[in-house]
């Protein structure tokens, strides 16, 4: 980079944090998870609202692709974190309310999205008609766990057991669509086919050769007192590593840093657990908003003419009912209340982080179009900002002072500060 392409790297990077992190401070004083703000911050300077020429002038193609790589290891510091709180009390010994809610809320948004996506295909896939109709079945079952979190912890609901029946089931649903997008992504083979056959080394030598190598540095960070110098340094790498690796492999980094994640060793003192979570959250909370500013930037709704309007209309409505009647009825089957399934039905409808992250994916491994990115944006977007308005419709705000299952509380407080 020539010294101006640095300086104007500076100022679009100063710009979009300083932009991200007002606007999400904005939406959450109105109710709203950060997220919301900081793709709304990615479209307001992006060419659809402002001109191609001014909009050229504060993100210059010359600094894109740093700026990309910056975000990109926001995103990977947040799924280590993904894939290092799914473990836990969280998700042992629960029973069959949550595990029912959160087949039902796959379950019935993937079967609507595939009937929804099959006449779209020849519109919307510009490349593989079964991949498209695969991803976006996927698209639909999604629920933003990390945003989920902070929504109960926002209105203390964390502490209902109706929230903690709610995490719990939200876990396992983000689990299943983490491993149905590896899936559609290997069946498509957007890249690295005959790389992918390595896919079992790889994860046999996660199991066996790195997770026994963090158990070791993980003790002996602690009996050394060197815990900031030793651990962090090696988390980062590692997390660079496997991103590399699983990119290599051709199935997307987001799945190497989330497995470094899940194989990180839980047996460490609380402070030293501590130290990992904020250390790895610091890091995501400076980066990660670049990357939804980034997929704000992407999202162009200005050629939306009414055939792509009425795709609009049609995919917020499947996304919101089947994801509502099959937690809903789902929930009702194992023995939830009324209020409970109901609650639970709007709760399991946010979508935010995890939605825009899964189909920037498919935008980037060309199982989706421009225009159905912006549509899937949009839809993450209308049914984020809709949880907090219908909870306090539905009088959720009653269940606060509810106990949680035993165990579930304390695992559900910990989720406090997660992204979004």
């Amino acid at each position: 980079m020539t010294g101006n392409a640095v300086s104007d790297f500076f100022l679009a990077l100063t710009l979009a944090i300083t932009a991200a992190k007002l606007l999400g401070a904005a939406l959450r004083r109105i109710g709203q998870p950060a997220v919301v703000g900081e793709i709304l911050a990615g479209i307001l300077v992006s060419p659809m609202v402002l001109s191609a020429t001014v909009s050229e002038k504060i993100f210059p193609e010359s600094v894109q692709p740093v700026f990309s790589g910056l975000a990109n290891v926001g995103l990977a510091t947040f799924m280590f974190l993904v894939g290092y709180e799914m473990d836990g009390a969280l998700l042992r010994g629960r029973k069959r309310i949550p595990l029912s809610i959160a087949v039902g809320s796959v379950v019935l948004p993937l079967a609507g999205g595939v009937a929804l996506a099959i006449p779209l295909a020849s519109t919307y896939a510009p490349e593989s008609h079964t991949g498209f109709v695969l991803f976006v079945g996927v698209a639909m079952s999604v629920t933003a766990f990390p945003v989920l979190a902070r929504i109960l912890s926002d209105r203390e609901l964390n502490r209902t057991a109706t929230g903690a029946i709610v995490l719990v089931a939200a876990a396992i649903g983000d689990i299943v669509a983490w491993i149905c997008l590896a899936g559609v992504i290997a069946f498509t083979g957007a890249t690295g086919e005959w790389r992918f056959v390595l896919l079992p080394l790889y994860v046999l030598a996660m199991a066996f050769l790195v997770r026994p190598a963090l158990k070791k540095t993980v003790q002996y960070a602690e009996h050394n007192d060197k815990q900031a110098t030793v651990l962090f340094p090696v988390l980062i790498a590692g997390v660079l590593l496997s991103s590399a690796a699983t990119e290599w492999l051709g199935i997307h980094f987001i799945f190497g840093a989330f497995a470094f994640g899940a194989i990180m060793p839980r047996a460490m003192s609380e402070s030293l657990r501590v130290l990992v979570v904020n250390q790895m959250q610091q890091t995501g909370y400076l980066l990660l908003p670049l990357y939804f500013v980034v997929a704000g930037m992407k999202v162009d709704l200005a050629g939306f003419g009414g055939g792509v309007l009425l795709t609009l209309v049609l995919v917020i409505t499947v996304a919101i009912v089947t994801k509502a009647l099959g937690v809903y009825a789902a929930g009702r089957l194992a023995g939830a209340d009324h209020g409970q399934a109901l609650t639970a039905s709007v709760l399991m409808n946010t979508r935010g982080l995890t939605e825009i992250v899964i189909v920037s994916v498919g935008l980037e491994m060309a199982l989706i179009d421009q225009k159905f990115y912006s549509i899937m944006v949009v839809m993450a977007v209308v049914t984020t900002v809709l949880t907090g308005p219908l909870l306090k419709r539905i009088g959720a705000h009653r269940l606060v002072g509810a106990n949680p299952p035993e165990g579930a509380s304390a695992a559900a407080r910990e989720k406090q500060n997660a992204p979004g």
